[in-house]
């Protein structure tokens, strides 16, 4: 299916994502780079002084029993995810997100390591059974680290803190295939959505060496995702969003972005699936 001004495709995602047609008004065949160049400004952008980074949300498109999903994922910041997904029934899954920052730059230092857990339900629905639904639930822990110098190195302030985290989030996913062609080549994709609400708390939070009163926040991440067919299972994701905090705090913010950039592969399972 070609990608043009008049082809279904692009009629679709104007009509799905609005942002697109901005994006795309002048040159469809750009819509990709376009895009990534929008959301990585945004995520550079949405930085603040919160000692938390948030790792992506699970989207592993589990459709039935035996299936493995597996990920690696970036971001601006040089935020590592690793994440896998197992489907333990039909309708039960599991999934499972390990997150590492470790970042020397001029003006501010960030060490992370953080770990998530969860179980869910998913399954397919809609006509030829071709949308998937997930709901899953669960916790993290980990320990974060921000320290901010002058351009001399001197170092001016010192946040730390052990965080315990607990989330629960919906993903909804066209299992369908659409496509465009680019390069020479027709490059099939899939797109989604998810929302995810998490409470992290700081049990341990210290300001330049002295502890202090932890803080916790309720966050709102809503966002959207696009994987695009490279070779055989492997896919590339571009992940999305913002988020929100629903308190006001003052080192537990929700400045630091939700973008991503990663490779996907989903085996196993009964082959309907990917």
């Amino acid at each position: 299916m070609r990608l043009g001004p008049k082809g279904p495709v692009l009629r679709h995602l104007y009509n799905e994502t609005p942002l697109l047609a901005l994006l795309t008004h002048t040159n469809p065949h750009a819509v990709t780079l376009r895009l990534l160049l929008f959301l990585g400004a945004s995520s550079l952008l949405s930085s603040c002084a919160s000692v938390y980074f948030p790792p992506p949300a699970a989207a592993p498109m589990l459709t039935q029993k035996g299936e493995f999903s597996g990920g690696l994922h970036t971001n601006w910041k040089a935020n590592v995810s690793a994440q896998g997904a197992y489907a333990v029934g039909e309708h039960v899954g599991l999934i499972g997100t390990a997150s590492f920052l470790h970042t020397d730059g001029k003006r501010n230092i960030f060490d992370q390591d953080f770990g998530e857990l969860g179980v869910g339900y998913h399954t397919r629905f809609g006509q030829d059974e071709s949308r998937i639904l997930e709901v899953y639930a669960g916790g993290g822990f980990g320990s974060g680290k921000r320290t901010e110098r002058t351009r001399a190195g001197e170092v001016t302030k010192t946040v730390q803190a052990r965080m315990e985290k607990y989330f629960a989030q919906v993903n909804y996913t066209k299992k369908d295939r659409d496509a465009f062609n680019f390069l020479g080549r027709t490059w099939e994709f899939r797109y989604g959505a998810a929302m995810r609400l998490s409470y992290v708390n700081t049990p341990e939070l210290m300001l330049n060496g002295q502890r202090i009163p932890g803080e916790d926040n309720i966050f709102f991440e809503p966002v959207t995702y696009t994987r695009i067919g490279l070779i055989g299972p492997l896919k590339f994701q571009s992940m999305s969003g913002w988020n929100f905090g629903l308190k006001n705090r003052k080192y537990l913010t929700a400045g630091n972005s939700v973008f991503s950039l990663g490779l996907i592969i989903n085996v196993g399972g009964d082959g309907r699936g990917e």
